[in-house]
């Protein structure tokens, strides 16, 4: 990548962005924001977990988005019986009497984990810890990942029965929590209309994983003034109750508050916000539009709120 300057590189790549955009949208119709805040996580080296009912295009958007980035992309179904060899890969004895790794499916660049609620916690954390540690042990011997590597992780809020929810210490490794909401009456009618007639669109390959890695990096370096870290480190203050800069609400609604890893993914992901939309330098104003993604997943109501019917969601506008 030869940008003569970081500005000519952040010029660069919200060219890039756009064509990415236009192409997932030959496949994706509607879903603005999760594409959007999907692609913020990827530059912003962070993991996503989609919350929705079934049939919202979740894997397809995840294949769509794998094609346009050209990366290679794998697709783990979790179920209860799922092992932890079924996701990072086993050892076996090869023909000549010698153990040999045999690589799992996490051994990609992309990797969607479907339902990931319905496996039990020993097979959960094997995926979280290579989320982690962008590494995998297996009998000693450490495995690095692909790099880029990007975890979208599905869940469905419906059928709890059989289910085994995320700790909240496994939730905090997620950058972004995206709820999926039914389409527009408008996109479902265009939705039917492309996906009834036998057509497909050919999704063509927009960046590589070099330069994958390279925005990456770019965005990390992007300089953030100190009236928005400060910004974004009292929102997340503001989540823990019974603290001195704790909000009103979160006293009165909130059994727990957010870590400092939300103040990182604040700023991380407003470096990423600013970029796509041509800033430099990232103002208040990225912090707020991702805040509700970052934060959704990381504060719990206590049963006051629940009892008041008062979401997540509300509490967090009132923060901000």
């Amino acid at each position: 990548m030869n940008y003569k300057s970081d500005v000519e590189a952040v010029d660069a790549f919200v060219e890039k962005y756009k064509e990415l955009k236009l192409e997932i949208s030959k496949v994706i119709i509607g879903q603005d924001e999760t594409v959007k805040n999907t692609l913020i996580s990827i530059f912003s080296q962070g993991h996503v977990l989609l919350v929705g009912v079934p049939g919202l295009a979740k894997t397809l958007l995840v294949n769509t988005i794998g094609r346009a980035l050209g990366l290679s992309y794998n697709r783990i179904q979790f179920t209860p019986d799922l092992m932890p060899s079924d996701i990072i890969g086993t050892e076996i004895l090869d023909e000549t009497r010698k153990f040999k790794f045999i690589k799992g499916p996490v051994f990609a660049n992309i990797v969607l984990a479907d339902e990931i609620n319905r496996t039990p916690p020993k097979t959960q954390s094997a995926l979280l810890e290579a989320m982690q540690e962008k590494t995998v042990t297996v009998a000693g011997t450490n495995y690095k990942l692909d790099n880029p590597f990007f975890v979208l992780a599905t869940q469905n809020p419906i059928e709890q029965e059989g289910t085994y929810p995320l700790p909240e210490a496994q939730l905090d490794r997620f950058m972004f929590n995206i709820i999926l909401d039914y389409p527009s009456f408008e996109e479902e009618l265009n939705i039917i209309k492309s996906t009834t007639t036998g057509t497909s669109s050919e999704v063509k390959k927009v960046l590589n994983a070099e330069e994958i890695v390279f925005f990456q990096t770019l965005l990390r370096k992007i300089p953030v003034a100190d009236n928005v870290m400060e910004y974004a480190v009292s929102l997340v203050a503001k989540t823990r109750p019974h603290t001195n800069k704790a909000h009103e609400w979160a006293n009165k609604y909130l059994n727990w508050g957010a870590g400092p890893r939300a103040s990182q993914f604040l700023i991380v992901g407003a470096k990423a916000h600013a970029a796509i939309n041509g800033k430099y330098s990232p103002d208040i104003e990225d912090v707020k539009a991702i805040a509700t993604a970052v934060l959704r997943h990381r504060i719990i109501r206590n049963y006051k709120a629940e009892a008041e019917g008062i979401s997540l969601d509300r509490i967090i506008e009132e923060f901000i």
